[in-house]
């Protein structure tokens, strides 16, 4: 395992690391035994960060976390993510001592005295301009209830105004083959400031992995079928943004990628952590097999500089206008 610095906080971390959404919840079925065998398997084999949120299965990701730690708390980074719980426009969910009781109930699930990274989970951008969030975050971060502070964004403009404000430590971005607009401003940016950047939806919600047809049917309580317009949050979460059905031409299009790659998905993932400025990139996970798969990716050939001016070209040609929402 290769292990990046993560901006300011000067923690190492894997270049490869995972998101827990989908074993907290609004993936489909999963299994808690599972779910802990999975997050085991990945600490062996040298997974130090994980990502969560309090709003993962109402704080559930951040139970199994807890469990799956224990013992390992030093050695093990955790990030979660705050404010989905209350009302995002609101700005009182972002006074000190909302986020106080948000972030108690995190350390609590988490069994931690302190958070390794607390992370403003994609507010309005509103919010962010009036800034006093960063105030609250500043003190917490005084009081050693937290180590450090980032925000997941929505948007380059987001993320752009975030690396102006000077304890922000990390930026957490959707970033993937088929949302690559950071590359152009963000990521040299954020290099500057040294600012960390966690790669988020590195396959586009399982487009990448190439595995969908366009009569796909998703299960009732799993995000690709309520959000696949943008009804339930913000529409970049899903399918980095794509309609489903142009999303499954477009991957069936990208399929060369996987060649001599094992499969697409290894082979996306590889891109995203080939990318200058990425600090970590973090595919979610149900099972033990997808965390020894996506971990596979660590281990495929890079992309030739050919191939990811291939890449670059197909993206701007042929992707970049069907991508819906402000990004």
């Amino acid at each position: 395992m290769k292990y990046n610095t993560l901006g300011k906080t000067g923690y190492q971390v894997s270049e490869l690391s995972f998101g827990t959404w989908a074993i907290g919840g609004s993936w489909g079925k999963t299994n808690d035994e599972e779910s802990l065998r999975a997050l085991h398997k990945a600490m062996d084999e040298g997974v130090n960060f994980f990502d969560t949120a309090d709003v993962y299965g109402d704080g559930h990701s951040e139970e199994l976390l807890k469990t799956a730690t224990k013992g390992k708390e030093n050695e093990i980074k955790i990030a979660s993510k705050f404010c989905r719980k209350g009302d995002i426009h609101d700005p009182k969910t972002y006074e000190m001592d909302q986020v106080r009781s948000y972030l108690e109930d995190t350390l609590t699930r988490l069994g931690r005295e302190s958070l390794d990274l607390y992370q403003i989970h994609c507010p309005p951008f509103e919010i962010l301009k009036e800034g006093a969030v960063f105030q609250v975050l500043d003190e917490l971060k005084k009081e050693g209830k937290i180590k450090h502070y980032g925000v997941s964004v929505e948007t380059v403009e987001e993320g752009l105004f975030c690396l102006e404000q000077d304890n922000v430590s990390t930026l957490q971005v959707i970033f993937n083959m088929m949302r690559q607009k950071p590359l152009d401003e963000l990521f040299p940016k954020a290099a500057e400031k040294n600012v960390g950047i966690i790669a988020r939806v590195p396959l586009a919600s399982g487009l990448l992995t190439g595995k969908f047809t366009k009569n796909h049917q998703f299960e009732q309580d799993d995000h690709r079928n309520f959000n696949k317009d943008g009804e339930a949050f913000n529409v970049g979460e899903t399918f980095g943004g794509l309609p489903f059905e142009k999303g499954v031409e477009l991957a069936h299009d990208l399929s060369w990628i996987k060649e001599a790659r094992g499969d697409m998905a290894q082979a996306a993932l590889k891109w995203v952590m080939q990318q200058p400025g990425v600090s970590t990139v973090i595919p979610g996970f149900k099972n033990t097999k997808q965390v020894v798969d996506n971990l596979g990716a660590t281990e495929v050939k890079p992309f030739t500089d050919e191939e990811l001016n291939r890449l670059r070209d197909f993206y701007q040609q042929n992707i970049h206008q069907h991508i819906r929402g402000v990004y």
